[in-house]
């Protein structure tokens, strides 16, 4: 099967080449499962239930976040009441929401969707590896498809994990950093990897804010009220080949629209 990951949605540009993008993508690669990262779509800052809802409308599968999903109050109600939704895991157990979903894929195939948060450089939480491995003993054996959004600062943390899981799951794939990097490969167990899907959103700025706005904070250290960029959008996401009958990884490979010259 093939599943597509679209990295971290950032403000309406990020909906918009979703939108733009999405279902030449599915019949192009013959995608049966789509999930986005969309933690950053309201404006770059948190996710709303009504966009949530339009990007599912769009076709996207489920979706999952990070660190700014608490932005928003008015999600926290949604988490609660929507299946195709997921929040960082290691949050504490009695927040709204679960950081691991079941979904079923268009060709059938049930799939277990994972979400975590690194904690180095970020809120100090729940260890992200024994949260993964207590995940990963959750999955029935019979579910073998198994996708994983780490969302985490570190390159190495999010290395690290990729070979704790390597074997256990399909695919480690980070967010958080807005920038795609270039170690898209199978390890060694047949798990997808890749540290930092990149961001979905405005090229032209500074991770996805306006970068005059950017500039002026580091340039005066003071504080500055950041607000999304709005041009040079991209779509950035992974497209995963999996052996649905072994859970192993086929095949990764990066995909982006448009493509710059």
């Amino acid at each position: 099967m093939n599943l597509l990951f679209i990295g971290d949605i950032y403000s309406s540009v990020g909906r918009n080449m979703v939108a733009a993008n999405l279902s030449e993508l599915q019949a192009t690669y013959g995608v049966q499962l789509t999930i986005a990262n969309a933690e950053n779509s309201a404006g770059g800052f948190g996710v709303t239930p009504q966009i949530a809802d339009e990007l599912l409308e769009l076709g996207v599968d489920a979706i999952t976040t990070g660190n700014h999903v608490w932005d928003k109050r008015d999600f926290y109600e949604y988490l609660d009441r929507s299946p195709r939704v997921t929040r960082p895991a290691n949050y504490p157990e009695e927040l709204p929401g679960k950081g691991l979903i079941y979904v079923e894929a268009r060709n059938g195939v049930k799939v277990a969707i994972l979400n975590i948060q690194g904690r180095a450089l970020m809120t100090p939480l729940d260890c992200p590896f024994r949260k993964a491995d207590d995940l990963v003993s959750q999955i029935p054996a019979s579910i073998k498809v198994r996708f994983l959004d780490f969302h985490a600062e570190l390159t190495s943390e999010k290395v690290a994990m990729g070979w704790h899981l390597d074997g256990r799951v399909s695919a480690v794939i980070g967010t958080h950093t807005h920038i795609p990097t270039a170690d898209t490969r199978i390890l060694a167990g047949g798990t997808a990897y890749q540290t930092d899907c990149g961001m979905t959103g405005p090229y032209d700025g500074v991770i996805g804010a306006d970068k005059e706005l950017v500039l002026k904070k580091f340039l005066t250290s003071l504080p500055v009220r950041l607000e999304a960029a709005k041009k040079g959008g991209e779509l950035h996401a992974v497209l995963i080949e999996i052996d649905e009958n072994t859970g192993h990884a086929l095949k990764i490979q990066r995909v982006v629209r448009p493509v710059r010259d």
